[in-house]
């Protein structure tokens, strides 16, 4: 896969460019914010390994606005370890958080994990379009809309939402949508998949709309009722 690792330790590039290019990924280094968002432009990784202490442009900022024109998944890299970092950190588009210091074969397996992410088939009936009142979703076009205006959704916004829509009279639970999202194998921990729900809903909500999922007190997520 094509790996951007945004960094500004020599030593920490080092150490994890010779783990993933020994693995078979292809690597771009920037070691500030700033060329980081160019080379996500130019480089169009699939992945970015984002520290979120960086010069010119911080982490957190540069993670905020490649979602506007990225799908990349991005695994955040810090020294800091505070629940704060990490909500922030996630609620801004990062897939994963790893903290300092870390072992680079650790990172390798998490990108590992990504790479193997299951994918809904394109023949499958879920890709049918659907509707919930003024809520529309097409799946083939990964488009959103509410009342014919579109709602900008990031990659992981989008999938949660197809997912839970796709069979609306099954309560979802929280392990069952990490591992469709990110993943069997990811190493996170279930808080992430809260944390995009309610950016989702807050979304839908701002366009006037309402995003019919509904939390099932400690069990998982569900579609209200049509």
């Amino acid at each position: 896969m094509r790996v951007l690792i945004v960094e500004d330790s020599p030593e920490v590039v080092a150490t994890l460019r010779a783990v993933l290019v020994q693995d078979g990924h292809q690597v771009e280094v920037a070691d500030n914010g700033r060329v980081g968002l160019e080379l996500v432009s130019s480089f169009q990784p699939e992945i970015v390994l984002l520290d979120v202490v960086l010069p010119e442009v911080d982490g957190l900022e540069v993670c905020r606005q490649l979602r506007a024109f990225s799908d990349a998944h991005v695994i955040m890299l810090t020294s800091k370890d505070h629940e704060v970092d990490r909500v922030v950190g996630l609620s801004m588009g990062a897939d994963d958080y790893v903290t300092k210091p870390f072992y680079p074969r650790e990172v390798s397996a998490r990108i590992g994990a990504v790479g193997r992410r299951a994918r809904t088939p394109m023949n499958d009936p879920a890709v049918r379009e659907r509707v919930f009142g003024d809520l529309r979703i097409e799946p083939e076009a990964r488009r959103v809309t509410v009342a014919g205006e579109e709602v900008a959704l990031t990659k992981k916004e989008f999938d949660l939402l197809d997912t839970i829509t796709a069979r609306p009279k099954v309560v979802h639970t929280r392990e069952m949508l990490r591992d469709a999202i990110w993943g069997p194998d990811w190493f996170g921990d279930d808080h992430v998949v809260d944390v995009h729900i309610g950016n989702l809903r807050k979304k839908i909500d701002r366009a006037g709309g309402t995003s019919r999922i509904e939390t099932v007190r400690g069990v998982g997520f569900r579609v209200a009722g049509r």
